[in-house]
């Protein structure tokens, strides 16, 4: 028997779909007893490490997030995987999937993944994996990337803002449905529709009705219906990125209902901001697809209890700040997208439990959702046999949005001067607890299966 190495008594705990007392029992990184038995807490094993958590703390598995830009190689003076991996520990996520753009090369070829493996060796905070890009030039050639081990397959209908990735026009989607349904893969799709987008007058100015009305509801809708029609014609599992409309949500019910291998995302943005509350020039707000009003964001909230929504991950995109255009305000010019990977665990648990929710809903929403989404059943939940990466949480404990506090590259945050309620107070990562100023600890992670997974950037723990 494996002598444990870590034993954690937590009155409160998130175990089995409940809060309830729990003793957590871990040996070489991973999980080997929860015993949820009245008394347990009083017959923990000898250890060399143990840990008795407070009454006013919650222990919780450690989240998942799907999806972060990390940009690194190539544009790491927007951001950096020693940074993001940073920002993401602080914020309670011990597993990162980065996404294919706006690194440079973007990952859509083996060796644009080689290259972003080599940047990686000691700067992982938390694990990492990546997904692969799916633009027009490598279609017929994606099984390349699937058997490297990434997570599945981006792709954009409309430009994606960087022109080395380009989109996918319906009947190129189509054909990479086909050719990854034939081996078992998975799309996620950044779903507006071009046409629709082309046809409204582009943003100009420092309104930001006038880019929300660039950015109509109905372009999401159509696109998700392509996407849906698509998954209908060929099979391919697929996901709906970073959904703010809430109009496309009647389509995905019955999608689902259907029995279609669809999912969806939303994000902590699109859960707590609103089109009403942002000001002439506030170009921090400015994301794509854009931030509705308020009646669409409580539409959401309802999406997420009904379990229409699948996931909340932080879709963190960061970038310099000269590119947010803070000079002129203008709404047209700013780049698009909000940095919150450090943020989104109070972000959405503050705005969860206005609405009568619990901390049992959000970790589901963002931690074993999106570890089961990507396939990686050893994490997203404290059990025996999973790892041990887990947080700390004060849930009634507040704090102050301070950009210059937040541990992302650059302090510009959609969120800033915003009091949050839950307070991460520390964080393990295979049973060790990660200090985000210490050494990188973090490892690379592939698709569970992949024949060729990586396994030169692996790191020690």
């Amino acid at each position: 028997m494996t002598h444990p190495d870590l034993v954690i008594r937590a009155p409160r705990a998130i175990v089995d779909g409940a809060e309830q007392a729990a003793l957590v029992v871990v040996a070489d990184g991973t999980i080997t007893t929860v015993d949820t038995d009245p008394g347990a807490l009083g017959r923990a094993p000898a250890c060399a490490r143990t840990v008795t958590l407070a009454d006013d703390v919650v222990l919780l598995p450690g989240l998942v997030d799907t999806h972060v830009h990390v940009n690194e190689p190539g544009r790491t003076d927007w951001e950096g995987f020693t940074s993001a991996t940073r920002a993401a520990a602080c914020g309670g996520v011990t597993t990162l999937v980065d996404m294919p753009l706006n690194s440079s090369p973007v990952t859509t070829s083996p060796a644009a993944l080689d290259a972003k493996l080599a940047t990686t060796p000691g700067k992982l905070h938390v694990d990492a994996g990546f997904w692969g890009g799916a633009v027009p030039e490598n279609l017929g050639r994606l099984r390349e990337l699937w058997d490297r081990g990434v997570f599945g397959f981006k792709c954009f209908l409309l430009h994606s803002g960087i022109d080395e990735f380009p989109p996918l026009d319906r009947a190129q989607m189509e054909a990479a449905m086909a050719e990854i349904a034939a081996f078992g893969g998975l799309l996620i799709v950044h779903a507006e529709d071009a046409g629709t987008i082309d046809a409204q007058t582009p943003p100009d100015g420092q309104a930001y009705d006038g880019f929300l009305a660039s950015r109509p509801v109905d372009a999401e809708v159509r696109a998700v219906a392509q996407v849906i029609d698509g998954v209908r014609r060929t099979g391919c599992r697929a996901h709906i990125l970073h959904l703010s409309a809430a109009a496309a949500l009647p389509l995905i019910r019955d999608a689902k209902a259907e029995g279609l291998p669809l999912t969806v995302e939303t994000c902590p943005h699109y859960l707590s901001l609103f089109a009403e509350e942002i000001q002439p020039g506030a170009t921090h707000y400015k994301c794509c697809p854009p931030i509705r009003e308020a009646g669409n964001r409580e539409a959401l909230w309802e999406g997420l209890r009904d379990g229409t929504i699948d996931l909340v991950v932080s879709d963190h995109s960061p970038c310099l700040p000269e590119l947010k255009r803070f000079d002129t305000g203008d709404f047209g010019q700013a780049w698009g997208g909000i940095a919150s990977v450090q943020l989104g665990l109070p972000i959405v648990w503050s705005e969860a439990r206005r609405r009568g929710l619990g901390l049992v809903d959000v970790v589901r929403w963002m931690a074993g959702g999106p570890a089961a989404f990507v396939g990686l059943s050893d994490r997203g939940a404290i059990r025996p046999g999973a790892r041990a990466d887990l947080v700390v949480l004060a849930p009634d404990d507040a704090f102050v949005v301070l950009p210059e506090r937040l541990q992302h590259k650059n302090p510009v945050t959609a969120y800033a001067e915003r009091a949050l309620a839950g307070v991460v107070r520390e964080v393990y990562l295979a049973g060790r607890r990660v200090d985000p100023g210490g050494p990188a600890a973090g490892r690379i992670v592939s698709r569970p299966g992949a024949p060729a997974a990586p396994t030169r950037t692996e790191q020690p723990t």
